[in-house]
């Protein structure tokens, strides 16, 4: 893989040229920026920038009351490779607060090795309801100990009813408990599936359920015609990846805006 054209590559599709994440919301493009508008239990907040040292602090503070302005919380996502060097510290300085850095990895479908068996006594349920969206947001909160699963639940239940090409989502089931799940979105004319929010309950943990998600979804990534997964991926969540063929492009941190 050519690290340097594919993070160039991911960079035009997924964050300067990205969709709404659902119907219900648009993606704005203003003065070096670009934000991702959703409801109030939606995701909101700014994928892309193209800011100077000169007019960082200008794009930061017009972005903020932008998004005071609805009375939305928002997120900043930034990576590793933004410009200026020095914008998570104008993000801070400007009330911004970071949550825990990520890696951003990404992997050629072809390249995985997706000979990945589930562990004994456990199988996969699609989601493609509401009971299913349930169960997989009752799994969020154990894995994500908490983490408020709202958000998820309104993502998920809208894309089912409106837009069901574009999300897999699977939860792995221990007899009648849900102990692990997943979800891929699929991002119509580019050629990237991102993995989210893959979790397993602390009990279940060790047993190879993740990389068996994970497998899974390349899988069905590879059916549909998609050529790159990438995934925001935690410390504990690399290893893994790397075992699998994914590769380390950069970071991400999101910086979020509590509005007042």
């Amino acid at each position: 893989m050519d690290h340097e054209a594919v993070l160039a590559l991911f960079d035009r599709d997924m964050r300067e040229r990205a969709r709404p994440y659902g119907p219900d919301s648009v993606v704005e493009r203003v003065a070096g920026v670009v934000r991702h508008v959703g409801p109030e239990k939606g995701w909101n907040g700014v994928l892309w920038s193209d800011l100077t040292e000169a007019d960082a602090d200008a794009a930061i503070a017009e972005q903020v009351r932008y998004f005071a302005g609805l009375g939305r919380e928002f997120e900043w996502k930034l990576y590793g490779h933004d410009r200026p060097v020095d914008l998570g510290r104008r993000l801070r300085a400007a009330g911004f607060t970071p949550d825990p850095e990520e890696t951003l990895m990404i992997a050629e479908v072809d390249e995985l090795d997706l000979d990945v068996r589930l562990p004994q006594g456990i199988e996969l349920r699609p989601v493609t309801d509401a009971a299913g969206v349930d169960l997989m947001a009752d799994v969020h909160e154990q894995a994500f100990f908490g983490t408020d699963s709202s958000r998820l639940r309104h993502l998920l239940l809208t894309q089912l009813a409106e837009e069901p090409d574009t999300v897999v989502a699977v939860v792995a089931l221990a007899g009648d408990v849900p102990v692990s799940s997943a979800r891929m979105e699929l991002t119509p004319g580019t050629r990237f599936a991102g993995l989210w929010g893959g979790g397993t309950v602390e009990a279940w943990r060790g047993r190879g359920i993740y990389r068996a998600l994970v497998a899974h979804r390349a899988r069905i990534a590879v059916e549909r015609g998609y050529r790159y997964l990438q995934v925001d991926a935690s410390d504990e969540s690399c290893p893994i990846l790397e075992r699998l063929g994914f590769v380390p492009l950069t970071t991400t941190t999101p910086y979020m805006y509590a509005v007042p």
